[in-house]
């Protein structure tokens, strides 16, 4: 069969980016949607009441649509151009509006209800069932149930909400790159890595600059931070990433995100009560495992209380190690990173400069996919003839052990201009077998890596390693999947607070011995990392285990009591009233903390962000088993791939844990996990 002209609509095949286009776009979401509004046209008319009838055209409609957008929101991320965002900008206001008007569609939700209701309908397999009785919730959470007004007023809601996120996120990608400072003296890079002073010299040169060009890039960020012996430089440094897109900015006014952030808690309150809903809190976790928003404060208030005296001392260590040491008696923010490293090097002879050193990223890469063999019994093939969009782009072939491909993954994996920071997974393609289409599913692995820097391959910290295994499971989640359903196929539908447990779980393999050693090979030596090193390691894991603890509770307590709202709508306001609670570390009153929070608000976590340490009890006990069975342990990666990846959210995360473990979580797995018990 030909391919379309538009690449953008051969969405069984992978995207083909290097025939993409900005302009594109609009006339590719033209057919879509036509053929989405027909699809819907011709269901409620017929009304069917058997599944083939009724799901299965409506889920191939969905699929297509998201099949483009996957790809245009891919690039969007990763590649972003002027014109692509104004391409994407319209693009989600069309799609927004589509699923509005789609969503609202009474008839067509009669159809889905009278489907549930048939007599065939219980004999259906689980997954279709689940599809199906998914999708009647999410039309009632579309306000479908509403008055006509309510119901426009809801789908205008829904639209601005989408668009202001994506402004919000344009203006911290802008802020970023907006910001670089260039040194042209060498000695005010004292303590920072040959291979990170390279880093700086390649962005100057690509600006056409002599010297060495500091970003906030996040490999600058930390580099600098962490490293700098030169206390003015982390100053700025530290300044310009913490008021990006702000009133206090470096560009103030230009990317300022205050209006944003204003307007979208104001809709957001609005969208919940015409939905019946108290607050905005109320709303997100009706689709998550936690009963409700007081459990789940008190849950991190109590955390707070059993880090907070381990995190008091982590602070009292670094100022007094800062003064009697490092010359600092008057410890700042910006001094954390720095003393922290020191302190780190003093106690347990760890030096992150050091240990980068072992871990060039092929080499990392090697290790990685030596793991998932050891794991999984799968393997990564490369292939060099699928179309990619960057020349750090990598695309794999996932492979059984019958050498047959089951999955696709795409790698990008390198920090550059025009890429947003952070690492994250996506889904490119869904799982299809639909008569005779059958797909693979197909995901994206982004990081934010160092890249090469002319001589010196691109070096990952310890950090870093474990980020990419995060990512890493959130990928598996999707790839082995066996759900033919795909709106609820891997990490689609599966509820949010539970969604960081194949990630953190698989964090963890970080900390074993020989994993971590299998992705080590010193860059100028080929030296694996010494077993001495890896001890020194083990024992420095929980160091300042209570200030991490801490900080993940302050950014969780403020989406939180700032979408209830009981604390007013002023975010400065809420995040200093939290940071009287929990933290022990403040920053200065110009800290503009939430101005650049994309997760909150320009990402999937509003009202949400407790996930990660909700999660975490999960996951911590999680790996438990695969510890109690000898780590890397085949036979214990089969049941949790059986159990929990494979399922998706065909039933209750909850249920899927005990399938796995035998039992419900541990609590005191996530305490043990960060030293504090």
């Amino acid at each position: 069969m030909t391919a379309p002209t538009n690449p953008l609509l051969d969405t069984l095949s992978l995207p083909r980016f290097a025939d993409l286009a900005p302009a594109q776009i609009a006339p590719a979401l033209d057919e879509a949607i036509a053929r989405h509004e027909a699809m819907v046209e011709a269901l409620t008319t017929a009304r069917p009441t058997d599944f083939a009838g009724a799901w299965l055209p409506y889920e191939r409609a969905n699929t297509e649509i998201g099949a483009i957008w996957s790809a245009v929101s891919h690039l969007h991320g990763v590649a972003d151009t002027p014109e692509l965002r104004a391409a994407y900008a319209e693009g989600q206001r069309r799609l927004v509006e589509n699923d509005m008007k789609v969503g609202q569609n009474r008839d067509l939700y009669e159809v889905f209800v009278a489907l549930s209701v048939s007599p065939a309908f219980a004999t259906l397999p689980e997954a279709d069932r689940v599809a199906v009785e998914h999708a009647i919730r999410d039309f009632t959470l579309s306000g479908v149930a509403l008055e006509p007004e309510a119901r426009d007023r809801f789908s205008a809601i829904s639209v601005e909400l989408s668009g202001l996120s994506n402004e919000f996120g344009s203006a911290v990608l802008d802020a970023t790159d907006a910001w670089s400072e260039l040194v042209t003296d060498e000695a005010d890079l004292a303590g920072i890595s040959d291979a990170d002073k390279a880093m700086f010299a390649d962005a100057a040169k690509a600006k056409g600059q002599a010297g060495w060009l500091v970003t906030l890039q996040q490999p600058s960020v930390n580099a600098v931070l962490t490293f700098a012996e030169n206390r003015d430089l982390r100053a700025r440094m530290y300044r310009a990433f913490a008021t990006r897109a702000s009133d206090q900015g470096p560009n103030a006014g230009e990317f300022d995100n205050s209006g944003r952030i204003a307007r979208i808690l104001e809709l957001r309150h609005e969208g919940a009560k015409l939905l019946g809903f108290a607050d905005p809190v109320a709303w997100s976790l009706e689709t998550k495992m936690a009963p409700n928003g007081a459990e789940v404060i008190a849950f991190l208030r109590d955390l707070a209380r059993r880090a907070k005296p381990a995190a008091e001392r982590d602070l009292a260590e670094l100022k007094t190690f800062a003064a009697e040491h490092l010359g600092i008696a008057d410890f700042e923010p910006w001094d954390a990173g720095f003393v922290s490293n020191r302190l780190r090097q003093d106690r347990y002879a760890v030096d992150a400069q050091v240990v980068k050193a072992y871990f060039p990223v092929e080499r990392v890469m090697e290790g990685w996919q030596t793991l998932m063999e050891r794991l999984f019994g799968i393997k990564l093939v490369e292939r060099d003839d699928v179309s990619l969009y960057h020349d750090d782009a990598r695309f794999f072939d996932v492979v059984d052990e019958s050498g047959a491909v089951f999955a696709g993954l795409y790698l990008d994996l390198h920090a550059r201009t025009g890429k947003r920071g952070g690492a994250w997974m996506a889904q490119a393609r869904p799982r299809l077998q639909d008569g005779n289409t059958i797909a693979v599913p197909v995901a994206y692995l982004v990081c934010n890596f160092a890249p090469d820097g002319g001589e010196t391959p691109s070096l990952l910290s310890h950090n870093d390693v474990t980020t990419l295994l995060h990512e890493t499971g959130h990928c598996i989640h999707l790839l082995f999947t066996k759900v033919n359903r795909p709106s609820i196929a891997g990490t689609n539908g599966f509820e949010w607070d539970a969604i960081e447990l194949p990630s953190q779980l698989m964090e963890d393999f970080a900390w074993d011995k020989d994993v971590l050693t299998g992705m080590s090979g010193h860059y100028k030596t080929g030296e694996t990392l010494p077993a001495d090193l890896f001890e020194r390691m083990v024992k420095a894991r929980h160091f300042q285990a209570g200030m991490f603890i801490l900080r993940q509770v302050e950014f969780a307590l403020f989406d939180l009591l700032l979408h209830l709202g009981t604390m007013g709508s002023d975010p400065i306001e809420v995040i200093e009233a939290v940071r009287d609670e929990v933290a022990v570390i403040r920053p200065p009153e110009w800290h503009r903390f939430p101005h650049a929070f994309s997760h909150i608000f320009a990402g999937g976590y509003a009202s949400g962000y407790y996930s990660y340490l909700y999660a975490e009890l999960l996951a911590a006990d999680g790996f438990e088993a695969f510890a109690e069975a000898g780590l890397v342990d085949r036979a214990t990666g089969d049941r949790f791939r059986e159990e929990v990846l494979a399922r998706g959210a065909t039933r209750p995360a909850a249920d899927s844990f005990r399938a796995f473990r035998g039992r419900d979580p541990e609590p005191t797995a996530m305490l043990i996990r960060h030293g504090l018990q």
